[in-house]
């Protein structure tokens, strides 16, 4: 097909019907040939007054969502789930439906630093040819997969190191610790998935489900299942966490353990339960004393009791989450909750543990790299031993600790920024070539867990690009054919299009999936249409659990760092996550749990405000031995009088004009300190909070009388 092929050809093979489609796939898609025209030039392919709907994948975070995008005469004008999306089922998050504000956010990058795109990929080609392959680095995002794949293909040809993959929200899940504790029980590396819609109880250890943990909307829609299962019995939701969260608040009970001592109270209720069903106790159980569990957590032994009786007598679930896995014994915290299922056998079983599906195009679990292979990546950048860096799809000046010190090392590193926004990172570039946004791209993304089918979710551009910007598979495809060699000779394809049509020919021939083709280009016009390619069968893996019972751990208490009086939780924010602060529609949003907004605050138990003389608004001051930060209070009744909380996702210094400058940044309390899985002990720390004289009235939504009777008489003293 010809690249003059114009609107007005489009126009009438349009008109032609259903069967057209395999012509305008057969040479790419067709929106790669014809032009679409700004706003006021009205495209004449769009019928006026009559919307337009394209399947595609939501980027906000790596779940792999599901979204139906209706436009209108060339607008992208709401966002909806796809309904028949297996992980989402026509449900979204806010964040999903906040994705239009990042396509018209009126900061995102327009173009290259350097003025041109021919310059620009002159400088990654020149980089290709200019630097050895060892001196040469790629930090990904957690998605586009099929971005990874392509510089994966580029890498292993050229001889490079692989592609690392990071991310904020993935450190606060402590996948790396997750994973890690599966393939010591199992004997096989994967991400777990909890059935927790089949489940009659759930014991949740810090896994902040209905929020921000793994994949929100399809554990939502487990809840759900839980709640109104097919018996009409209603299950029971138990949370042990040292400050509530929303998953908390939704639960039947709520135990405030002391951080870190998550791994030891496991361990006690699969004692105290064992006992109550009588036999022997399992020799992974034997070692725990209950009563000296409880006085380690904090908690009443009756406490422990009455849930290790709520245990006998259900089939529970058990869950370890991010908030108790990131702590300097995080992986034996893993291991110990884990265990708690083989009590209740229940693995591979409906209401119990699996291992999650693998993606249709793959072969084997690919995790997200570790905090500490971050640090690793660091020293190499610091020593000089790596050259240039190419970023695309997080920003680790912002997502990592300051305390690791990814910005300091730049000072000896050829940046490569694909940021869509004006990023703490691409600041920091020499070379900033802007991606396009995510409703303005190809691509897939590789469902890791959250439903029992394999599943490929698709991702097709539902407006035209609106900036100068491209898609970085085809700068990294044009800069190959530039360099030559082994790299021409690793992506030799004209496009990105091509390159992801290549990659999903393996899939013509498979059979059980959401559709069937006959040939490549059909293929790939249903796999737009579909929004992606889904196996229909069952492919959850059953994990082999038999000798979890008969192994030892030492879950003992975790290590703080400082010496402050309390313990510092970090927890992502429900609203802005890790970047969602450029959006309005998300820092307008109130925090489900204390409803304020476009701020940060400091989470304190009304009576450890009262010993500290604060009140709410209040600005203290908050140290640790790695920072300090200035923030105003929040009396918040559900956390432990030793622990204070700070929302994660304010603090930018970058990032546009409604993220800039606004709140702190919890990162800055933390320090590079790892448990034995690599990932990083964010909950590990202990900090001090000094009054500052000041106050900073709070936005929130929350009537303070009705909470604390302010103007009834009934303030507390």
């Amino acid at each position: 097909m010809s690249e003059q092929f114009s609107r007005r050809d489009f126009l009438k093979l349009a008109g032609l019907g259903a069967a057209t489609t395999a012509i305008l796939t057969g040479c790419g898609p067709a929106s790669r040939y014809v032009k679409r025209e700004p706003y006021q030039q009205m495209p004449e392919y769009n019928s006026v007054g009559q919307s337009t709907y394209y399947a595609t994948t939501c980027r906000e975070c790596a779940a792999g969502c599901g979204l139906v995008v209706r436009t209108y005469q060339g607008r992208a004008i709401k966002a909806e789930g796809n309904a028949n999306h297996p992980l989402n089922l026509g449900k979204t998050c806010a964040r999903g439906q906040a994705t239009l504000h990042g396509l018209y956010n009126p900061d995102r990058v327009q173009g290259p630093s350097t003025g041109d795109w021919d310059s620009a990929i002159q400088s990654v080609a020149d980089a290709f040819k200019n630097y050895k392959p060892g001196e040469i680095a790629f930090l990904m995002g957690m998605a586009p997969d099929h971005l990874f794949d392509l510089v994966g293909d580029l890498t292993a040809a050229a001889g490079m190191d692989a592609p690392i993959r990071y991310g904020a929200l993935s450190m606060f899940e402590s996948r790396a610790t997750l994973s890690k504790a599966a393939e010591n029980l199992f004997g096989q590396p994967g991400l777990p998935w909890f059935d927790v819609g089949n489940a009659q109880a759930v014991f949740s250890f810090g896994a902040n489900f209905l929020e921000t943990w793994l994949s929100p909307v399809a554990y939502t829609r487990g809840f759900v299942g839980l709640r109104q299962s097919e018996t009409k019995l209603r299950g029971v939701l138990v949370q042990f966490e040292a400050r509530m969260s929303a998953t908390g608040a939704k639960a039947d009970h709520w135990v405030p353990l002391r951080p870190g001592t998550e791994g030891l109270v496991a361990l006690a209720i699969g004692k105290l339960a064992s006992e109550l069903r009588g036999g022997a106790t399992p020799r992974i159980f034997s070692g725990v004393n209950p009563a000296e569990a409880a006085e380690q957590a904090g908690v009443e032994l009756e406490a422990l009791e009455a849930m290790a009786q709520i245990f006998a007598s259900n089939a529970v679930l058990a869950i370890p989450g991010g908030a108790a896995l990131g702590q300097s014994n995080g992986l034996e915290t893993a291991e110990a909750v884990l265990a708690l299922n083989a009590l209740s056998d229940n693995f591979g079983k409906p209401g119990g543990v699996y291992l999650s599906a693998l993606a249709p195009n793959q072969t084997e679990y690919s995790g997200p790299a570790s905090t500490e292979e971050m640090a690793g990546l660091v020293e190499k950048m610091k020593s000089g031993a790596i050259k240039a860096l190419f970023v695309h799809g997080v920003s680790p000046v912002f997502e990592l600790p300051a305390a690791l010190g990814f910005k300091e090392a730049l000072a000896n590193v050829e940046l490569f920024s694909f940021a869509t926004f004006p990023d703490e990172t691409a600041k920091e570039a020499k070379h900033v070539l802007p991606d396009h946004h995510g409703l303005e791209s190809w691509g897939y993304q590789r469902v890791a867990t959250g439903v029992s089918q394999s599943v490929l979710s698709g991702s097709q551009p539902v407006v035209s690009p609106y900036y100068n910007t491209r898609a970085t598979a085809d700068v990294l495809i044009a800069a190959a054919q530039l360099a030559g060699g082994k790299f021409a000779e690793a992506l030799p394809y004209k496009d990105e299009v091509e390159f992801i049509q290549t990659k999903l020919a393996a899939l013509l021939g498979e059979g059980d999936g959401s559709f069937s083709a006959p040939d490549a280009a059909t293929f790939m016009a249903y796999f737009q249409q579909y929004g992606g390619w889904f196996k229909n069968s069952n492919a959850l893996i059953a994990p082999d659990g038999s000798g979890a019972l008969n192994g030892s751990i030492e879950a003992g208490e975790a290590e703080f760092a400082g010496e402050g009086e309390f313990f510092f939780v970090p927890f992502v924010s429900p609203t802005l996550a890790e970047a969602g602060a450029n959006k309005p529609w998300l820092q307008e949003l109130p925090d489900p749990t204390t409803t304020v907004m476009w701020n940060s605050w400091i989470e304190i138990n009304p009576a450890t405000a009262h010993e500290l003389g604060v009140e709410d608004d209040d600005v203290v001051k908050v140290s640790s031995e790695f920072g300090a930060l200035e923030l105003p209070v929040y009396r918040y009744p559900a956390i432990r009088p030793d622990t204070v909380a700070i929302a994660f996702g304010q603090g930018h210094t970058a990032y546009g004009r409604y993220a800039e400058n606004r709140g702190v940044h919890a990162g800055d309390l933390l320090g590079a300190r790892f448990n034995e899985a690599g990932d990083l002990a964010f909950g590990g720390v202990k900090v001090r909070v000094e009054k500052t004289g000041r106050k900073q009235p709070l936005s929130r939504m929350e009537s303070i009388m009705g909470v604390y009777g302010v103007g009834l008489g009934g303030e507390e003293h």
